[in-house]
């Protein structure tokens, strides 16, 4: 497996690690009746903020892996895997992993900047493949 389909599978887990994150809280904020329901009506009370950045920074995430996703698909069937484009996907993954704590508590403007650090990243990943 190339080292960017590594950080894709790694990504993956962390998506379901993030969901945890935060549907423990929102279990315990909303009520199970309300999160096993279809929510065809507003909750009757709010996430707290900190339960609201975490779902925030998981629908981030999935946005993000989408791009990420294209870049390690342009990178492996077009056989362009180099170390370059295996240090991205690391540098993707890791910005990741630092923009849930940045997210959650509030960490401006360092959450913005790592958010772009991995948005770059991933950037970087499919012009390089494209070279």
């Amino acid at each position: 497996m190339t080292p960017e389909l590594t950080t894709l599978a790694l990504a993956a887990v962390l998506q379901a690690v993030q969901f945890i994150l935060f549907a423990i809280p929102a279990n315990r904020e909303l009520g199970t009746g309300y999160t096993s329901s279809a929510r065809d009506r507003p909750p009757s009370r709010e996430l707290s903020v900190r339960t609201g950045r975490l779902q925030r920074a998981l629908n981030n995430h999935f946005e993000g892996l989408i791009l990420f996703t294209i870049a390690v698909v342009v990178v492996t069937l077009g056989d362009q895997s180099t170390g370059f484009t295996a240090a991205c996907a690391w540098v993707y993954l890791v910005a990741r992993v630092l923009f849930i704590p940045a997210y959650a508590f509030g960490w401006n403007p360092w959450r913005s900047a790592i958010w772009g650090v991995g948005f770059f990243a991933t950037v970087a990943m499919i012009v390089a493949a494209l070279l």
